[in-house]
This record gives structure tokens, C-alpha cells and sequence, in this order.
């Protein structure tokens, strides 16, 4: 798979991620008995396929998710010398530490540190690639993030720093606090989510050569769907259309629907970076040959336009 630089980093990862939140099982789900064994076949599926990068999160399967990566990283002498390891933190679930605590963000340094130490023991490995914060905390505080982030780089324990789903105000205040780049935004990014589009995200990306990491690039699955669609649902022709033009887009190019939308993601100049989540090793393989599909100004426009449900102005 072609490779592609991470923002103003060294790093260089493969065209398309490989995301690790559906390791554990879907999200919100008990863990399935046989998950540590799909899991692995997952991960290995995608390292075969030619993905680099792999993106987790200290909270994806309650911590499960990385301890299921670490067995297979384990499993594959010489693959961590090869791949990019990504994580995320800076999201509290309710009851932790105390049973009363709730629900929060906290990019606070003691809880960065603490956060990152615990990733790298569950994926059992000595430094991240690349951390991110994984939502902005309304009482984030740039300059103390910014020294976490300094020592950490300092320590070893973290080569390089982004963001995920940080407004563009947000990130330039957390980068004029900060003297280390921060070399990538994880929004979410499809033809059913285009804001990144209008809301100025892609812009910084192009000006400040910030990588955008694409999350849910297939709208959780609905892209890809070919269930009915439910014909009381206010968007049921919208989403018709664009499945159809997904489809005349796919048919002339003998591809699939998904690859047509990821294509579409790779094609705008910001270099967007989807991350995809499947733990199907068929539908792994699918997607790594998305890079290799080629859309034309007039085709992305056409999805671009069956995706908003009217034209441009």
C-alpha cells in the first residue's frame, strides 16, 4: 500500500489506517468470549494487507483493545519495527476514580501521564508513535498539555502528538501553547459527514500540513449497506441517491462501494488518512485496495452533490 507522510513528522504510514475499536466487539457490548482470538486474526489480516498504521484508544474495550493488539504484536516478531502505533486518551468513563465521578473529559498532565504509562503496559510495548487527545476538554489548559507533552517526548514514552475531533480554534490554541507540531487531526469525515468540509477542519489541515485521520469513513457501515432502507426516514431519497451513485461510480470502475468511498475521501488534497474498523479479514483486504482507485473532479463532485441531497450553490 502507498505510504504517505504524517504531517510535518519523520513518520510515514500506509494510505489507509487500520482502527482497533471493534477488537473487543462492538462498542457498548459485552466483550464476546472468542474476541482475543478474532481479534489477532484482525490485526494480523490488516498487517498482511499492507496497513502501517493502527489506531487505538485507552478506552476502546474498557483497555481490552490494546491488550488484544499487544498478543498479536507479540505474536509477529519484527512487526513493531514496521508499523506506526497510534492511541488516544483524555476521555473519563463514569465511576472512575470513584463511583460517583461522571462522565468527563480530562486533558489534565497527571492524567495524560498516567494514561499513557497504562497503554504502553497494556500494549506492552516502550514508546507510542503518536499520541492524541481524544476530545477537547472544555477546561483543557494549552500550557499544561503542553509541558505533558514535552516530557513525554523527552522520557521516550511518546515520538509525536495530535489531536481528534478538535475544532480548528481549538488546535491553534493548543499549538501556540505548544513547541512540538502536532501532526494530525482525527475527525469524523464521509459522505455522510462533510462538515470537515465547511467548518474550516480540512482548511488548517492543507495550511498548517496537519494530516486529517478520518474516523467512521463509512458512516459506521451505512455506506456499504445493502439492507432496505426505511422508506418513513425524512433523508430515505438522499440516501438512495447517493447509494445509487456510489454504485454507477463502483460499476464503471469494478470496484466496491466501500473502496469508491474511501477513494473519495483520498482524493482531496489534504491527504486524508481514513481509518477504517472492520474485523473481517475479506473486507480488510477490500479496503487496502482503495488507494488504488482513481476519481475523476466530475465523480467526486457527483458524489459530493448526491451526499448533500441538492447542489452546489
Amino acid at each position: 500500500m502507498q505510504q504517505v507522510p504524517l504531517g510535518r513528522s519523520e513518520l510515514r504510514v500506509s494510505r489507509i489506517g487500520y482502527g482497533c475499536w471493534r477488537l473487543a466487539g462492538s462498542e457498548g457490548m459485552a466483550t464476546p468470549p472468542d474476541a482475543m482470538a478474532s481479534g489477532k486474526r484482525a490485526v494480523h489480516a490488516a498487517a498482511e494487507a499492507g496497513f502501517t498504521l493502527f489506531d487505538l484508544a485507552d478506552i476502546y474495550g474498557g483497555g481490552r483493545c490494546e491488550e488484544i493488539f499487544g498478543a498479536a504484536l507479540r505474536e509477529s516478531p519484527g512487526l513493531r519495527g514496521r508499523i506506526v502505533i497510534a492511541s488516544k486518551c483524555g476521555i473519563r468513563k463514569a465511576g472512575s476514580p470513584d463511583p460517583g465521578s461522571p462522565y468527563r473529559y480530562d486533558s489534565s498532565a497527571t492524567h495524560i501521564a498516567s494514561s499513557v504509562e497504562a497503554s504502553l503496559r497494556r500494549i506492552g510495548i516502550e514508546s507510542l508513535d503518536l499520541l492524541m487527545l481524544h476530545r477537547p476538554d472544555y477546561l483543557m489548559d494549552p500550557a499544561e498539555v503542553a509541558e505533558a507533552f514535552v516530557r513525554l517526548r523527552d522520557a521516550g514514552k511518546v515520538r509525536e502528538f495530535g489531536v481528534s475531533n478538535f475544532r480548528p480554534g481549538q488546535l491553534t490554541a493548543l499549538q501556540k501553547a505548544c513547541p512540538l507540531p502536532l501532526v494530525v487531526n482525527q475527525v469524523e469525515i464521509s459522505l455522510a459527514h462533510t462538515g470537515a468540509l465547511e467548518d474550516g477542519t480540512l482548511d488548517q489541515c492543507l495550511n498548517g500540513d496537519i494530516t486529517p485521520l478520518a474516523w467512521s469513513p463509512l458512516a459506521r457501515g451505512m455506506l456499504v449497506s445493502n439492507e432496505p432502507l426505511e422508506l418513513d426516514r425524512p433523508d430515505h431519497a438522499a440516501r438512495l441517491a447517493l447509494a445509487q451513485a456510489m454504485d454507477d461510480v463502483a460499476r464503471a470502475r469494478g470496484t466496491s462501494r466501500a473502496s469508491v468511498a474511501l477513494a473519495w475521501l483520498m482524493t482531496h488534497p489534504a491527504r486524508i488518512v481514513p481509518i477504517i474498523g472492520s474485523v473481517d479479514p475479506a473486507r480488510i483486504r477490500d479496503a487496502a485496495g482503495a488507494g488504488e482507485v482513481v476519481l475523476s473532479r466530475e465523480d467526486w463532485y457527483r458524489l459530493l452533490t448526491a451526499a448533500r441531497g441538492t447542489r452546489l450553490p
